[in-house]
């Protein structure tokens, strides 16, 4: 289908006013930009039990920050499920502020706790630093489970775009320690494969929000050293992706990196993995995080979140 009528006129808002992409900007104005969006048309912030603010000590003495999460419904000591969440923004922009909303709307519908990452961002801190960090909140979530009560062994991990990249990745790197693996992870839209050839990053390369000089501006800056085949960078190009967690991929119809959302899916089948795909029509990527503009986000944060409690029901 085509695009929805609110994300035709979102973009014909943005490409008509001449607003700068990322690609012409430098990256404190990419950030910028990138909160001013999310604080104009994200929903009004619901209240939640708690929020936290948790630092982790990294080995060089600096701190790892997260904000933790308690659902609304929860009583002050019930022992929970836990979602670990990553940010979008293309590993350069995005932070944990922008992200309030949508991390308090996924805790209360789902029931579960949430830790979002404040990851360190690129180009000051590039690859691989915020696969580091990602592995070190996720790592220290699940050591101090009854310090968070929750429940150590019903632990997910999510994220969207950038996000969505390091949880996969996340996954893969606890699997490929032998240790316990996430229970659960909720991929929105994850960028999967830096260098892709597949048709949507062609067909949705232009004009439809993330343009394809965005995405190499993003990658630019997060590989400096190229390292595209990495599969710490591209978890399409690890070895194998068996046994991985289930998993929930939502993706946006007009987004460029839905088909490498999609073919990261059917590989996973391919090796034995379970993946419920939520395909939103007419959407852009970026659109989970707007739902003061996208009824669609409020329904795909709602089913998310169904996703999250079904699978985490313990």
């Amino acid at each position: 289908m085509p695009l929805s009528p609110q994300a035709r006129a979102m973009l014909d808002m943005v490409y008509r006013v001449g607003a700068p992409r990322f690609h012409h900007l430098s990256v404190a104005q990419a950030r910028h930009s990138f909160q001013k969006l999310q604080f104009a048309f994200r929903p009004e912030a619901p209240a939640v039990a708690s929020v936290t603010e948790v630092p982790i000590a990294r080995g060089d003495g600096s701190a790892l920050l997260c904000r933790y999460y308690r659902p609304l419904s929860a009583p002050p000591q019930a022992v929970l499920p836990l979602l670990v969440y990553y940010h979008g923004g293309g590993w350069c922009v995005g932070e944990v502020e922008s992200y309030d909303v949508l991390c308090r709307e996924l805790a209360n519908l789902s029931g579960c706790a949430l830790l979002s990452v404040d990851y360190r961002l690129a180009p000051e801190h590039p690859f691989p630093a915020a696969v580091n960090d990602a592995a070190l909140a996720y790592e220290w979530a699940v050591d101090n489970a009854g310090l968070l009560s929750v429940d150590g062994s019903r632990v997910a991990v999510g994220g969207d775009s950038a996000g969505g990249n390091l949880a996969i990745v996340t996954a893969i790197a606890r699997r490929e320690c032998g240790v316990a693996l996430p229970a659960f992870a909720l991929l929105i839209y994850p960028c999967t494969e830096i260098l892709s050839s597949r048709a949507s990053r062609e067909t949705y390369g232009d004009g439809y929000f993330l343009d394809r000089e965005s995405l190499q501006w993003f990658f630019e800056r997060y590989l400096p050293a190229g390292n595209t085949a990495d599969w710490r960078a591209s978890p399409m190009c690890a070895a194998s992706l068996a046994g991985l967690p289930p998993m929930l991929l939502v993706t946006a119809e007009c987004d460029p990196l839905t088909d490498d959302c999609v073919a990261f899916a059917e590989r996973v089948r391919s090796e034995g993995g379970a993946v419920e795909h939520l395909a939103v029509d007419g959407m852009v990527h970026g659109f989970i995080t707007l739902g003061k503009f996208f009824p669609e986000a409020n329904d795909t944060v709602r089913a998310a979140a169904a996703a999250l409690r079904r699978a985490l029901a313990g």
